[in-house]
């Protein structure tokens, strides 16, 4: 069973920065799709933030509207990490943070942000965003 165990969460405050980290126990994840989801109480999980292999060692990026231009998703030099840098965060950012990882290598664009199309995810870990 692959196990992913994110880190970095915290209280921020709006403006400010902060930066997640998910590693996942298989290696062999570096060619499949890793993500950030999102869920604020009394709201459901929603997507944040995907990256996926598209050969060598390129990967796509894809972000959910509300967070392009601040959030930087990215997959660290073992590739079966993967971060969120967040940059000008705001109060609605204020919520649990999961990462995700799926075993269809080939997860099409219009997929990525139904959650039913990720197989792994992690605990979660409390982004607040207060002054």
């Amino acid at each position: 069973q692959v196990q992913l165990v994110e880190s970095g969460g915290g209280l921020v405050q709006p403006g400010g920065s902060l930066r997640l980290s998910c590693i996942a126990s298989d290696r062999t994840l570096d060619t499949y799709p890793m993500c950030w989801f999102r869920q604020a109480p009394g709201k459901e999980r929603g997507f944040v933030g995907v990256t996926r292999w598209i050969g060598g060692s390129a990967y796509s990026k894809h972000y959910t509207t509300s967070v392009k231009g601040r959030f930087t998703i990215s997959r660290g030099n073992a590739k079966n990490t993967v971060s969120l840098q967040m940059n000008s965060m705001r109060d609605e950012d204020t919520a649990v943070y999961y990462c995700a990882a799926s075993n269809t290598r080939g997860l099409i664009v219009s997929s990525i942000s139904n959650p039913r199309n990720y197989d792994y995810w992690g605990q979660g870990t409390q982004v607040t965003v207060s002054s």
